[in-house]
């Protein structure tokens, strides 16, 4: 079944808390937070002291999507602190397999992410080292923006070669997703949807959440 990640960062922050339980009791699967360090993205976010808290309070997987230059200077800590999915951009970072590595000697679950103008054919050569991949349908480093529908293709290349390779992976697939996209992003082979503005921008997190797993 489909796996919806609200993205923290659309997310009341001065009401973080009451946030987070809000929506895991509205059905969420995973809590998404985008990592922005102001440099990889032109945005600054979350520290680790806020990742520790919010991975201290929350009862459903936290996933971290790190959007910054250096993230072999998270990679050890997030494992450590048994945070359930992480991953990093390939554009950031050279050595692939070995930061892979560190994560995965903590039981994360490691993935690449690909920014929209990255071919998807680049992550081939370790794919079936990877437990996920995300691929960014907008630019990253801020939310609210709308999806770039070159990534469908994106997608369905991915789960081909993923099927033979590798049947394991899990396609994640983040921004500007809705109601609109969500069913054509399903059948290309996504498993989980990160959705920010769709949800948090909403007096109802249950139903929106409903919207998106349904279609």
């Amino acid at each position: 079944m489909i796996k919806i990640a609200p993205s923290l960062l659309s997310a009341d922050f001065v009401r973080l808390e009451e946030e987070i339980n809000k929506i895991q009791n509205a059905g969420a699967d995973i809590l998404h937070l985008d990592i922005m360090d102001g440099h990889f993205v032109p945005n600054l976010t979350f520290g680790l002291p806020i990742i520790k808290q919010i991975k201290d309070i929350a009862q459903i997987p936290v996933d971290v999507h790190l959007m910054v230059n250096n993230p072999d200077v998270y990679l050890e800590t997030l494992g450590k602190w048994d945070i359930d999915y992480v991953s990093f951009h390939q554009e950031a970072e050279t050595h692939i397999h070995r930061q892979l590595k560190v994560l995965q000697k903590y039981g994360v679950k490691a993935g690449i992410a690909l920014n929209p103008a990255t071919p998807v054919e680049t992550i081939f050569p370790v794919i079936a080292d990877l437990d996920f991949i995300l691929i960014m349908s907008v630019n990253p480093g801020f939310g609210g923006q709308s999806f770039i529908p070159l990534v469908y293709e994106k997608i369905e290349k991915l789960r081909k070669l993923a099927n033979q390779e590798n049947p394991d992976l899990e396609i994640e697939v983040d921004g500007g997703v809705n109601n609109i996209n969500a069913p054509k992003l399903i059948s290309s082979g996504v498993d989980i949807l990160v959705a920010g503005s769709f949800i948090f921008g909403s007096d109802n997190y249950k139903k929106q959440i409903q919207n998106l797993r349904n279609k």
